[in-house]
């Protein structure tokens, strides 16, 4: 069995033991099993599959996050999910929702680096005049 641990910023959204779990990383989905080597990779907005051991299996619609797999422990850290989504209303958040929050973080970013251009900028130009 796989214990798996959701966090998210405010509160652990689950826990409990699992079968399997399939994700979506960068590169596209994989699965873990219980066995299964460790590692650490990034998760992309995206839908989360989850087995528990008995009944059937779980949908969740998540984030953007990171996934930490040690031993028989796997913790998902992510901004935002919903937990028992239904594949319409997943796909759905996943594309407004998340990655609209995502197009906003770009943008704070990329006006924090003008900032802090424009800053040394100014720096560079008082040491020239001091």
């Amino acid at each position: 069995m796989i214990n798996l641990k959701i966090l998210l910023p405010s509160q652990v959204l689950m826990e409990e033991k699992v079968t399997k779990i399939i994700a979506e990383g960068a590169e596209g989905y994989f699965g873990l099993l219980p066995g299964h080597i460790d590692f650490t990779t990034a998760l992309v907005p995206g839908l989360l599959l989850i087995f528990p051991g008995k009944g059937h299996e779980e949908l969740l619609a998540i984030d953007q996050g990171m996934l930490v797999k040690r031993g028989p422990d796997v913790w998902i850290s992510t901004r935002n999910a919903i937990r028992n989504a239904d594949l319409g209303r997943a796909k759905y958040l996943i594309e407004e929702q998340f990655k609209t929050l995502d197009d906003r973080e770009k943008m704070a970013r990329s006006a924090a680096a003008k900032l802090e251009a424009d800053i040394i900028r100014r720096f560079m130009e008082m040491k020239k005049h001091g």
